[in-house]
């Protein structure tokens, strides 16, 4: 994510700190905080020479306007009509597999309060693990949090990491709800939006049905922020940078590569 940000900011004399509203979710919440706290992304060394885009996103724009053009009446609907079974059966399955005794995240020493802080602009979703529901901290009448409790909820992955108490309530991973959660950006007519959607490539290697998921609730998310007017891009990684990413997803071990993968397709996008 941070290489295509820096590829599409090099190749467009942009700068997406300047953006009005960020939504993230897991290490897009990473992201998005870092971009409204003004550092700006980091830009691949001698590697990107290496790197170099193949022209091969998984879902053309043609393709991607088309099935948000026929779902734009109906995707708000049914996102509200799914809203209460979700939160049931999120619920049910966390009370299982979510458990505390797991690695505590910290991002009090990146991200502190003089440095960043909710201001408006940021969106930063999690699971309360209890009930289930999707909060958005950030947005109107969500919990008081700080930004890197807010990061430490979104990015609490059940089974990998214990979940963020905040205010004595459990928040878990926000991908669990979804991967993208782009339905709550605040954008209304004429706003342009742009989505970053790592899980949702086509050339992924890792677990398709996951891959073919993420991108219909994408899809279905992205139908409604187009029903509110909105100008939306979809971004997910082609077949450079899905390979670059490897089978782990978790790994640390490819970041350099997969930075200058990235950056290779930002910039020719």
């Amino acid at each position: 994510m941070t290489g295509v940000l820096a590829g599409l900011e090099d190749a467009n004399a942009i700068s997406f700190a300047d953006c009005d509203h960020f939504v993230g979710t897991s290490a897009g919440a990473i992201v998005a905080a870092k971009l409204v706290s003004g550092r700006p992304l980091h830009r691949p060394g001698s590697v990107v020479n290496g790197a170099a885009a193949d022209g091969q996103p998984h879902l053309p724009d043609w393709a991607a306007n088309s099935v948000m053009a026929i779902a734009a009446p109906f995707a708000s609907i049914g996102l509200r009509v799914a809203v209460r079974p979700a939160e049931v059966i999120r619920a049910a399955a966390l009370s299982v597999v979510a458990r505390d005794d797991r690695e505590q995240l910290d991002f009090r020493e990146a991200f502190p309060p003089r440095r960043v802080r909710f201001d408006g602009r940021l969106r930063v979703v999690a699971v309360d693990r209890r009930s289930g529901r999707r909060v958005v901290f950030g947005a109107p009448g969500a919990p008081r949090a700080t930004v890197a409790q807010a990061l430490r909820a979104s990015c609490a992955l059940p089974l990998v990491f214990a979940p963020a108490v905040i205010a004595g309530r459990e928040y878990v991973d926000g991908a669990i709800w979804s991967p993208t959660n782009a339905d709550v950006a605040p954008p209304g007519r004429d706003a342009r939006v742009l989505i970053l959607a790592t899980m949702a490539s086509a050339h992924g290697p890792w677990s398709a049905p996951l891959r073919a998921a993420t991108r219909a609730t994408m899809l279905i998310e992205a139908s409604a922020l187009k029903a509110r007017g909105a100008q939306v891009r979809i971004i997910t990684p082609d077949r450079s940078s899905a390979a670059s990413i490897g089978d782990d997803l978790m790994s640390g071990e490819r970041l350099d590569e997969t930075h200058a993968a990235g950056y290779a397709q930002g910039r020719a996008s």
